[in-house]
Formats: structure tokens, sequence, C-alpha cells
């Protein structure tokens, strides 16, 4: 087969069958097709887009380019979330959920642009392994109840696809972004899927409608293979917890876990956990749901699960005492007194890319204790002068870049403001 008809088909608004998906992707796998080619082509969906059975074709070509995962009859169920900013639900849920009786196999990615990636987080924790074989995967799903690991090895075109994408200008493809994060979820063999999907100035999809949007492209594909799905949507439109960065956010994350922590982690981990269970038959409702996370939460269960996760993989119980620190803090005072009106999320996650949390090459390496504590939220009181944010660093030039866009970050009024629903939905 000609990729060139096939470019030429789809640049003109035609469609490709599922058998045609999968000889375009495994021909890119070998070879046969050059990164020209397969660009072209992801040009042409870019521009024509792609039905419904189409995107149902590759996600199936990339789920069946590597390894899939099966779990015996039970209550096995998975999350995902689109990128945040101060966002350690994963951190919160996946114990608590399987403190209620399911067991979460989760597959997880480092950080991406200005959002914090689980993996990152989890291995600021001395000795924490993710890279974990399939076999130990399975082996710690089984005899813990839950694991979290990045190296098993599911949906490789996906990766590679994902690679071109991000280097052509086509990452923001809805159809190539339900193929893609489906891909790697079905591959990871949960009967369950719930994805937690962001929106606002600190997420990928920003508007609320496109967020609805891919939410609902998730859920359908999701159930189009059989598979029990639903979606949240949160906002993203100021960090979610109080910390950004690895080992700050799983300090915060380690008191969420013990019943404190940040009201807006524990509200968004306490209903994306509930609708866990629900999709996993084990609470009747949402609602019912959030109430059977929330005493987890507080009754110390959620937080032991989570150390005998990360004892099983090989980190240090010692927590949070045993979480590494930065050299030294910087305070940022605000110019005025007033109401918090507005942090925004998007300026504190670079400024925390900036100081090393994240990356700025694909090979950077990970500074796991600097990131920015948030001290005051939207809505908060903050007197004259009073610090809004506390910036942990280890490099004088770092701290500098971090502070010019911090510059700004935070506005303060004299009116209290009105406070966006921290969830927006849930699309079953």
């Amino acid at each position: 087969m000609d990729i060139y008809d096939l470019i030429k088909r789809k640049r003109g608004g035609g469609e490709l069958s599922g058998g045609e998906w999968g000889i375009v992707v495994k021909g890119y796998m070998s070879g046969l097709v050059d990164d020209g080619q397969m660009g072209a082509l992801l040009m042409a969906v870019y521009f024509q887009g792609m039905t419904d059975d189409e995107t149902a074709a590759l996600t199936d070509v990339l789920v069946d380019s590597g390894e899939t995962l099966t779990w015996p009859d039970g209550p096995y169920v998975d999350k995902h979330s689109t990128g945040g900013v101060g966002d350690t639900v994963t951190l919160v849920t996946v114990p608590a959920v399987a403190a209620a009786g399911a067991k979460v196999p989760k597959l997880s990615g480092r950080g991406l642009g200005h959002t914090g990636g689980t993996v990152d987080k989890l291995e600021s924790i001395p000795g924490f392994r993710t890279d974990l074989t399939v076999d130990e995967f399975r082996g710690a799903v089984e005899e813990v109840g839950c694991a979290v690991a990045a190296a098993v090895d599911v949906a490789p075109a996906d990766h590679e696809l994902y690679a071109l994408r991000d280097v052509t200008a086509t990452v923001d493809i809805l159809p190539l972004i339900v193929a893609s994060i489906l891909s790697k979820k079905l591959a990871t063999g949960a009967h369950g899927l719930v994805f937690d999907v962001k929106y606002g100035a600190g997420s990928f999809s920003g508007a609320s409608e496109d967020a609805r949007e891919l939410a609902v492209g998730l859920v359908e594909g999701a159930k189009r293979a059989e598979r029990r799905a639903a979606a949240v949507l949160t906002s993203m439109e100021q960090p979610l917890g109080r910390a950004v960065g690895n080992a700050l956010e799983v300090a915060e994350a380690v008191e969420c876990l013990g019943g404190g922590g940040s009201e807006g982690l524990r509200e968004v981990a306490s209903v994306v956990g509930g609708v866990m269970l629900k999709v996993a038959g084990l609470a009747g409702d949402a609602d019912e749901g959030r109430e059977i996370i929330e005493e987890k939460l507080d009754d110390g269960s959620a937080f032991e699960k989570f150390l005998a996760m990360v004892g099983r993989q090989g980190g240090s119980a010692d927590l949070p005492a045993v979480l590494p620190k930065a050299a030294g803090t910087h305070e940022v005072p605000t110019g005025t007194g007033g109401y918090v009106q507005k942090v925004d999320a998007y300026a504190v996650g670079r400024s925390a890319v900036l100081l090393g949390a994240g990356r700025r090459q694909k090979d950077e390496e990970i500074d796991a204790t600097v990131g920015i504590e948030v001290l005051k939220k939207a809505g908060d009181v903050v007197e004259e002068l009073e610090p809004v944010f506390r910036v942990h660093y280890n490099l004088e030039g770092r701290l500098e870049q971090a502070l010019e866009v911090l510059d700004g970050a935070v506005e303060v009024g004299p009116d209290e403001p009105e406070l966006a629903e921290k969830v927006l939905e849930i699309v079953e």
C-alpha cells in the first residue's frame, strides 16, 4: 500500500480504515514510513480530523504495538490525569481506593511542560522504584492492592508517535489525544477507568468546553472498548494544593493521607476516588464513594496503604522526615493587602520548572528538593508585604529566573472574589 495515497486521501478529508491505520503505524515503527511521511499524515489529521471509527482503530493499533496486561475478575480500576500544577491526586486516591477494597494498577508518566509527573514525585522518596518489570508490577498490585510504575512496556508506538507530534506542532488534536491516553490505559488492563480532566490556566485543555469534549471522547472510547468509565472535570485555574515541586508535593500528599492537607487537594482527591469506587462497583454512586474515601483518609488506613506501597517498591517508610530538602528558601511578599483574586497556575508551574523541578530539555535531571509553597490562594486575605510564596531553591541563578516568572502571578483586590467550583462536572 502506498503511503502517498493514504496521505492524499486524508488531506482531502477521507477516512482511513482500521487496517490502513495498522499498516501506517507498523510501517512507521519498522522504518518503512519515514518521519516526513508520518508528519504529513499527522498534519492532514490536524486539519481534517478523524471519525470515531478511525480514533478507535488507531487506539487498537497503539494498544497492540506492545505488551498488554490482564487481571483476574474483581474490582481493578485505574485513573488518569491530563496534567496539573500542585496536583498530587494520584498519590492520595490510589492508596485510598485500594484501602477501600479495589485493586489499582497505575502506570504514570513524568512531568510534561509546566505540569508535574507522578513518577518524578514518587522518586523523590529515597529508594522508591518506578522501573518495575511486568512481573514486579503484577506482584505489587496483587500483594499490596496498588502500585505505581513507569517502565512497563505498553503502547510503544504511542511513545514514538507522541515524540513526532511534539516536534511537528500536532500534539493538540483531540482524536490523537484520545487515542494516546486510551491506548496506555487500555493496555494496562484495568476493568474500570476514571479520567481527571483539567481545565483552566494551568491545564493543557484551557477552556472547560474543550476539557468536556476531551472527557466525553475518553469515556466513550473506553466504553467502546468494553471498560466501565467516567471522567471528572476539575479546575486548574490555580494550583490544586499548596505545594508545587516533587518532594514538597509528596509531603503534602502524606499530610492529606493522614486526614489533613490542603482543602482543594482533599476535595478533588475524594471526588475522583469516589468516582473510582463507583466505577469499580464498590459504591452505589459518586457521593457514597466520596464518603468512603474521606473515611479512609481520616481513619489512617489510606496512609497505611500508601506506606505499604512505598515499602513494596523499595522506598523508605519514614515519611515525611526522609524527604530531601533544598538548601535555601526565599519568601515572595505581596505589594498590597486585600483578598487574593487569582493565583496563576501556569506561572507557578513554569517557575517550578525553572527552579529544576521539571525538565527544560528532554534528558535534564530533575531536582526533587526544589519547588514553591503557595502560602495564599484565591479567596484568602493577605496583609501588605505578607508572603504569598515560599520558594525552595538550590541555585541563585535559577531562583532569579523563577522570581521573574512569579512576578505578577498573584492578583490582590479589595473585594472578596467569587471562587470557581473545584469540581465542575462528572461525565459518565
